[in-house]
């Protein structure tokens, strides 16, 4: 038995790798739950089991700062103890869900204590040591399936009488509790996506997503399409008019876009031109090459190995771009540079991460031949579509695709049928990783053709604010859609009361999520650190709960 517990904790390292793999979702129940059957000799209970714990778990995504209950953890072990106790799928519910939750502490306790690598990060980043950044990342990106790893190996050796027991005797103030945190986490993520994009003349975009969202009811992706459209005709109208007012806008803009099946010769340092060296797919550089945009799309699979509540994602992007700004900066001063500009805060999908790390290589390179390019402007674009995308790419994948290959997936499993985990990984990762992968030389073409076309800060202009648009509209509608926060407090004498929570709804529906997230952002914006944002909205679920203020 003891090999099999080795076993069975292999699979849930396996599955908390998936930060190392880009969030392919090797990490669910669908696809781990087999596994474990597989090992314990009861395949098709193990398809099923994972099925049934798929449907409980199919809304667990994680949206801004909100970690959701582990169900990599609580679903390995929920279905090893149910396969081993011969109870079937009921056990594992009843298992997988505080399992989960408790896991989830462990998680977020790691996602805190990360932040304090941040030092370290800096210090690798000021000498021009990139071998440093890129040893650290993997080092603590290991930390989390290793941590998991050896509460699942405990667990499995302390069997499941001593565990659940302990669940059964936490208060119920503290699951409660729970739950009404974990529903204001989402703030904020969603206060800190403001705090980058939220400025007087795109203001109105916010509370447009959010009108649509609490008021028309509209899904996240829809708003996001029409936040597209909006986008278009506004910047294409601003620079329309800036072009005829001769601010220096091109009025051939629509021109200036390339047909990317056209190669065009592009000059490098010293006056040569180069058509073939370093060719991508229509644009031919002197400095990046196919094999260097290929391992940034390899690296960026490991986006969020060392994610942390301070600055989220920016080890993993920093990680992706080595290969380039080796290419791009040969001295340690040069590279020391490029290093601090990529640790800064960086937040949004993995989805379509690489549509920003192939603009910022373009942008990287024209920096490395130009001097008089303005860097900040690098750090100012990706401020500027991070928002964006994590809105548009999130509700894509998670909110779409996902939905449907968990669909898919589930009414083949439920019936012991193996094709369903099968079908369930190639609905979701197929489209996932070839978008992914075009996307990075997609990105890195648009960004060097149009910088070659076009001043850089009339590009910036029009892709900022096309960016702040939509971006603010798809954060509008965030607290509408993915926060549920009531206030069970009832007006009047008995008999006749009223529910305040009837009554704001009335006025203004999701009122309350709204005003949280604001509230964060203000103090987000008085720098306030987001470990104390954190903890204080814990604090403030449990005590809430505890008086019946929130629920």
């Amino acid at each position: 038995m003891l090999t099999a517990y080795i076993l069975i904790t292999l699979v849930a390292v396996l599955g908390h790798c998936e930060d190392f793999l880009g969030t392919t979702l090797i990490g669910r129940p669908l696809v781990l739950s087999p596994l474990v059957g597989l090992i314990l000799g009861d395949l098709g209970q193990g398809i099923i089991i994972g099925a049934t714990l798929e449907l409980i778990f199919m809304g667990n995504i994680k949206v801004g700062a909100a970690i959701p209950p582990d169900v990599i953890t609580g679903g390995v072990l929920g279905c090893a103890f149910a396969l081993l106790s011969h109870k079937g799928a009921a056990i594992a519910l009843t298992l997988a869900i505080p399992i989960s939750i408790l896991a989830e502490m462990l998680v977020s306790l790691l996602f805190i204590s990360r932040a304090t690598l941040g030092a370290r990060f800096a210090a690798y980043a000021a000498a021009g040591d990139y071998r440093g950044i890129s040893r650290l990342h993997i080092l603590s990106g290991l930390l989390k399936p290793l941590l998991m790893g050896g509460i699942t190996f405990l667990a499995l050796l302390l069997g499941a009488g001593p565990l659940t027991a302990a669940l059964h005797h936490l208060p119920p103030w503290i699951s409660a509790g729970l739950q009404v945190a974990g529903n204001m986490l989402p703030a904020l993520g969603f206060a800190l996506l403001m705090n980058l994009m939220f400025r007087k003349h795109v203001a109105p975009y916010f509370f447009l997503g959010f009108i649509l969202a609490a008021f028309m009811h509209l899904p996240v992706i829809a708003i996001g399409g029409i936040g597209v459209i909006i986008a278009v005709l506004v910047t294409n109208g601003a620079f329309s008019r800036a072009g005829a007012s001769g601010t220096g806008a091109d009025p051939d803009f629509d021109d200036d876009f390339p047909d990317t099946t056209v190669a065009t010769p592009v000059a490098v340092s010293g006056g040569a031109t180069d058509a073939a060296s370093g060719a991508v797919s229509g644009v031919a550089t002197g400095l990046i090459s196919r094999g260097i945009l290929r391992r940034i799309f390899f690296r960026s699979l490991t986006l969020e190995a060392n994610f942390n509540f301070e600055t989220w994602q920016n080890t993993g992007y920093a990680f992706a771009l080595i290969p380039a700004l080796k290419r791009l900066y040969p001295t340690k001063e040069s590279m020391a540079q490029a290093l601090k500009r990529h640790l800064q805060f960086f937040n949004t999908s993995p989805y379509g991460c690489t549509l920003i790390m192939g603009i910022s290589t373009a942008m990287e390179e024209q920096y490395s031949k130009d001097p008089a390019f303005d860097p900040e402007s690098i750090s100012a674009v990706k401020a500027g579509l991070m928002g964006p995308l994590a809105g548009v790419f999130d509700s894509l994948f998670w909110g779409t695709l996902k939905v449907i290959a968990a669909g898919v997936g589930t009414s083949l499993a439920l019936k012991g049928n193996l094709l369903g985990p099968i079908l369930f990984l190639l609905i979701f990762n197929v489209p996932h990783l070839v978008l992914r992968y075009q996307l990075t030389f997609q990105g890195y073409r648009t960004g060097a053709r149009i910088l070659q076309k076009l001043a850089g800060n009339q590009v910036m202009d029009k892709l900022t604010l096309g960016a702040s648009i939509l971006g603010l509209m798809v954060v509008g509608a965030m607290p509408a859609t993915l926060m549920s926060i009531r206030i069970p407090i009832d007006i009047g004498p008995s008999g006749s009361a009223l529910s305040l929570q009837s009554i704001l709804d009335q006025v203004i529906p999701s009122i309350v999520p709204l005003g949280l997230t604001f509230g964060v952002y203000y103090l987000v914006k008085r720098n306030v650190k987001t470990t104390y944002l954190l903890v204080g909205l814990m604090a403030l679920g449990f005590v809430g709960s505890m008086i019946h203020l929130f629920a």
